[in-house]
């Protein structure tokens, strides 16, 4: 079992960039594949990125590809999301997740455990 709390959230403008973290407490961060979701007001929760437990493999949602970057450090047991270029349309509250089984996927009831959430708001 893994317990996540995500942080680094906040309000910018159109353009700016924003890393999000997410500590993982337990000693098997290491084993999971993590992602990072996000969900805006009235809207499904979607896939933003993933990774594998070793950090070789990332899988990103096109809306976000060429803009935000997964990483992971599993010495720190603490994921990141590094977002540049936000556009307004990138508001949300922003969840990371963790997979036990399975490679990277894309569908939130795949991921096994969640963290509470952090705000990102992005102004034009």
């Amino acid at each position: 079992q893994v317990q996540l709390v995500e942080s680094g959230g906040g309000l910018l403008q159109a353009g700016g960039s924003l890393r999000l973290s997410c500590a993982a407490s337990g000693r098997t961060f290491s084993s999971y594949t993590m992602g990072w979701f996000r969900q805006a007001p009235g809207k499904e929760r979607e896939f933003v990125a993933a990774i594998s437990w070793s950090g070789g493999r990332t899988y990103y949602a096109d809306s976000v590809k060429g803009r935000f970057t997964i990483s992971r450090d599993n010495a720190k047991n603490t994921l990141y999301l590094q977002m540049n270029s936000l556009k307004p349309e990138d508001t949300a509250v922003y969840y990371c997740a963790a997979k036990g089984v399975g490679g990277l996927g894309n569908e939130p009831n795949k991921y096994n455990y969640w963290g509470p959430g952090t705000q990102v708001t992005v102004s034009s």
